[in-house]
């Protein structure tokens, strides 16, 4: 990750469906908002794509907002809600039920967080509990892109989701749920 002085270099962008892969150039014109006290940090773009950055990159994505005047945001983590049945913990009822909350207030219904997690229940179990990952305090949308990279997960499992650029294009349109 280099940061130019109108625009952000990725180099070796590990995810293929991004706009960024392998390697891209972002203008900043192109940049919506940003995060940076996430981990890893991201950068969303104009067209609704959330790109990740390393955690070395905070201090630099900070500085180039700043410099650019583009808006370093909070928002609801979507997928990190969505993701919390396939943690390694157990929650209780109302604990869920103010998930689920957040969840409908950024406009999912129920049904939707259901078939969301059903789609993903195999995927989601394969990444964090088959691999002996046993994440107990978040999984998102990296973590998401990640096992439909390959990454912990059976190789044959990620195709049986679908297109995997169709599959990115949803989950960053869910991701954009958050949206301030």
């Amino acid at each position: 990750m280099t940061f130019g002085p109108n625009h952000v270099v990725f180099a070796g962008y590990e995810f293929p469906w991004a706009s960024v892969y392998p390697d891209g150039v972002l203008p900043a014109s192109a940049v919506r908002d940003a995060s940076t006290t996430l981990d890893p940090p991201e950068i969303r773009t104009a067209a609704g794509e959330t790109l990740f950055l390393s955690r070395d990159d905070s201090a630099g994505l900070a500085e180039f907002c700043e410099r650019h005047g583009i808006p370093v945001v909070g928002r609801l983590d979507v997928w990190g809600n969505l993701f919390e049945p396939f943690l390694d913990t157990s929650f209780d009822a109302a604990h869920t039920a103010a998930t689920d909350a957040r969840l409908h207030a950024v406009g999912l219904s129920q049904a939707s967080i259901d078939s969301i997690r059903a789609r993903l229940t195999p995927l989601m179990r394969a990444y964090n509990f088959d691999s002996m990952l046993w994440d107990w305090t978040h999984l998102g949308l990296y973590d998401l892109l990640r096992a439909l990279n390959g990454t912990l997960v059976p190789p044959s499992l990620p195709a049986t989701l679908g297109d995997p650029f169709e599959l990115y294009r949803w989950a960053m349109e869910i991701a954009d749920y958050g949206r301030v």
